[in-house]
Order: C-alpha cells, then sequence, then structure tokens
C-alpha cells in the first residue's frame, strides 16, 4: 500500500518556500554568504523529516543558503523576476548527501537564470516516507519548476495535486516504482499535477515505475538495461542502482549539451526498433520531445496530450545522446526465408550497429539504427548478410538489393538517400561503401 499523502499535510514539512517575497520584482539586496550543505543521517535518525531548503543562485551557484522560516529570501539573493526550479533527491538508504546533487544544481545554473533551490529531506527520505508541503508565497505557481528523483518525483506531485496542477511544470526522474504502480492519482505523479509533466523512464523493472505518469513519458533504451550498466549482480550496488540513476545522468548531459535527445512516440519499444515510428505526427504534429530545459519539452501543440510513450536510444557514456536513422534493404527477389541483414555506421573510429530481418516473401526491411554523430559525418556503412544455420557447410548464398538510409524524424522521402547501385552481399561476408551526405 502507497503511503498516505496526507498524513501530517500541514505539518510534517513546514512551509514548502518562506519565500515572504513581494511580487514587484525589485531587485534583490546583496545576499548573505552562509553557506549549508546537506544533512547527514541514520538508519536510526530516520523518523522525522527535519526539511531543509536549500538556496542556490547564478552569482554564487556552489553556495547553499538556507532558508528559514522567519527569513527574508531576498536577503539570500532569491530573484522573484526570475523562475524557480526545485531539485528533490529521493529515498536515502544511508542517509548521506546524494552524490551527484552537486553537480545537478551547477548544470541546472549553467543552463538557466533562474532560482534553485535543493530540498533537503535527507532524515525523512532514510527511514520512513514523507507527507507533503503546504505552501508558495509571493511568485507565480506557473513559475516553479519541480525536478524530483524516484520517490522525490512523487513528492513533487503531490505539491503540484495540493497547487490542483497550475505549476509550472514537473519533470519526474525515473520516478519510483515500488508502491506506486498501484497507487492512487492523489499518491503519485500523474499529468494532472503541472501544467507540463514529463518523466524519464531509466529502471521499469526494477526500481522505476511502468506505468506513464506525464504529458510526455520518455522510455530511454525501452525504460530499462541501459547500455554501460552491469549486468550481473556481482557487480553489487551498481548493479542495483545504475538504471536507476541513469536518468539523472541523462538529463544532466542535456543541461551541459547541445546534442539533442529527443524521442518518438510508438505503440512500443519493439515497434519503434522496427521502425515504424519514424515521425512525430500524432500526436505531436512534428513537435518531436526533447529531454531538457526546451519549453513542455519542444511540443507545441494544446492541448497537451497525456500519457503518450516516446522512445529514444543512447550510447553507454555521457552525453549520451545520439542521432536516429532510418535503414532500408530492399530485396531484388523474393526468398521464402528469412533475410537478416547487419548494417554498421562508421565515422572516425565509431561503429554503430543494427541488424534488419526481411520476412519471407517479402521485399523489404528495415530497423532503426542509433549513431553519435549526424549522418553527415558518417563516413561509410558496412553490410553483411547473416548466413542460415547450415552449420555443415559454407553458405554460398548471394542476395542482391537497394540500401537506404534518411535521419529520423521522417516527414517525407527528401532526406533519404540510397546507394547508386544494387549491392550483392554473400552470406558472412561484409561489403562497404563510402556514405555521402550533404550536411544540412
Amino acid at each position: 500500500m502507497a503511503p498516505d499523502p496526507w498524513e501530517g499535510c500541514f505539518w510534517s514539512w513546514g512551509l514548502l518556500l518562506w519565500l515572504s517575497v513581494g511580487s514587484t520584482g525589485d531587485a534583490p539586496p546583496t545576499p548573505q554568504t552562509k553557506c549549508t550543505d546537506f544533512q547527514n543521517a541514520n538508519l536510526l535518525q530516520g523518523t522525522n523529516l527535519k526539511a531543509h531548503f536549500l538556496l542556490f543562485t547564478p552569482s554564487d551557484p556552489l553556495c547553499g543558503q538556507l532558508v528559514e522560516e522567519s527569513s527574508d529570501i531576498r536577503n539570500l539573493g532569491f530573484n522573484v523576476t526570475l523562475g524557480t526550479k526545485l531539485v528533490i533527491h529521493g529515498f536515502r538508504a544511508l542517509g548521506t548527501k546524494p552524490s551527484w546533487i552537486d553537480k545537478f544544481i551547477s548544470a541546472l545554473l549553467q543552463a538557466a537564470d533562474a532560482n534553485v533551490i535543493a530540498v533537503d529531506w535527507v532524515y525523512g527520505s532514510t527511514g520512513v516516507y514523507f507527507s507533503a508541503v503546504e505552501n508558495v508565497l509571493g511568485v507565480s505557481e506557473s513559475s516553479i519548476h519541480i525536478i524530483g528523483v524516484s520517490l522525490g518525483a512523487h513528492v513533487g506531485g503531490m505539491v503540484g495535486h495540493f497547487y490542483k496542477g497550475q505549476l509550472g511544470q514537473i519533470t519526474g526522474l525515473d520516478p519510483a516504482g515500488p508502491e506506486y504502480t498501484r497507487a492512487s492519482l492523489e499518491e503519485r505523479l500523474d499529468p494532472g499535477d503541472a501544467l507540463f509533466v514529463e518523466a524519464i523512464h531509466t529502471d521499469t523493472d526494477n526500481l522505476g515505475i511502468r506505468i506513464p505518469v506525464g504529458h510526455v513519458d520518455y522510455y530511454v533504451n525501452g525504460g530499462q538495461d541501459q547500455p554501460g550498466c552491469p549486468t550481473s549482480i556481482s557487480a553489487g550496488y551498481s548493479y542495483l542502482i545504475c538504471d536507476h540513476m541513469r536518468a539523472v545522468h541523462i538529463y544532466i548531459s542535456a543541461l551541459e549539451n547541445s546534442c539533442p535527445l529527443m524521442a518518438f512516440p510508438c505503440t512500443s519499444y519493439k515497434v519503434f526498433l522496427a521502425g515504424h515510428c519514424l515521425d512525430c505526427f500524432n500526436p505531436f504534429l512534428l513537435s518531436c520531445p526533447r529531454i531538457g530545459l526546451v519549453e513542455q519539452g519542444g511540443v507545441k501543440i494544446e492541448p497537451l496530450p497525456k500519457e503518450v510513450k516516446v522512445y529514444l536510444l543512447t550510447t553507454s557514456t555521457a552525453p549520451y545522446c545520439v542521432h536516429h536513422s532510418l535503414v532500408e534493404f530492399y530485396l531484388l527477389k523474393l526468398r521464402n526465408q528469412d533475410t537478416c541483414i547487419t548494417v554498421t555506421f562508421l565515422s572516425s573510429s565509431v561503429a554503430s550497429s543494427v541488424t534488419i530481418t526481411i520476412p519471407r516473401q517479402q521485399r523489404h526491411g528495415k530497423g532503426i539504427i542509433a549513431h553519435p554523430s549526424p549522418q553527415c559525418q558518417i563516413n561509410q556503412v558496412k553490410l553483411k548478410f547473416q548466413p542460415s544455420n547450415r552449420v555443415w557447410k559454407k553458405d554460398r548464398t548471394i542476395v542482391i538489393g537497394m540500401f537506404c538510409t534518411a535521419p529520423l524524424p521522417v516527414h517525407d522521402n527528401r532526406r533519404t538517400v540510397c546507394l547508386p547501385e544494387p549491392v550483392n552481399l554473400q552470406a558472412s561476408e561484409t561489403v562497404s561503401h563510402d556514405l555521402k551526405i550533404t550536411c544540412i
């Protein structure tokens, strides 16, 4: 059973922000310079939320200033004319400061001219779950963007529910799954909690939630088993947490880099990989969503659709972003068995591969390949016809066909590039061709 969202609602956290400032837009007074770090707790101390709110400003991104109930937050450097971003961490089993929080705050302040408030509830997230919060004063609700990690995503959802969905935005970074998949809308993050709600899913088979919880839900690499993460329990803690925390590192990367983390709506990850979802016409009218500080995730339609699953691939290391391409092969002659062809893109020393299957008695096969470089920087394509299961003798079968590719999103055929001549492929042998595509 999910924790009761209203247990102690009006007393356990106190005020969300003691923003006792007016809305005049006056320049803030010279801030005080007393810096406060996150608390440390232990399992036995995790019975009282003891929430702290630490303000970070563009003028001093490394100094967290404790916002106290009796203080005028303008004296700490809070600028009422800027938007406000609240970062809420998740469950802290050992009661320690999140290892990623400093880099996250720094990246936020470099990417946006905003007030950043880190909600430090290490004590409360150590041994017990949370209650809720009370009030935001002195700033417009639509200027508030909550970024919640794991359990913190649902905390953000509860805050948004309290404000009747009028907060500007909530970003859930792999929202927690245990106890929440079957929770009511009042108990978890959902599209009604803010004017725009997005979620980045990276561990849906373990610590993250499977169901969509936002207007746009990114299922990165299908939402589980992230590249570069350990696949064996022998890796210990990293095996348990790597997929779950990948959402945080991908978001930091989106803040620090300009390369695209674009996703595409589709009915499933399998259908996406098979090359059947190539644009964002339905339901986004071609405005493909992107991870990062982009207004409404780059979606430019109203009203926003809800709980749209979108998919993207990434690399195994930062900056994670890739360029998705459709690859296709057209057989000149039908075959009585499936035809599998591995396609490899090469640029500099980087290679990316995908195997596409042409079903028996069909001419056309396609798939999605992800490469760190845009198509115009890819120097070469390699094609390999995979042999049949004839283990007792060499397969000398030859297939002939046309190879074509196009960068996603594919709105029309004008960006499709095909090799000028049909390709002859003999089983198990690799054929290389230069790929010359003009940069746009």
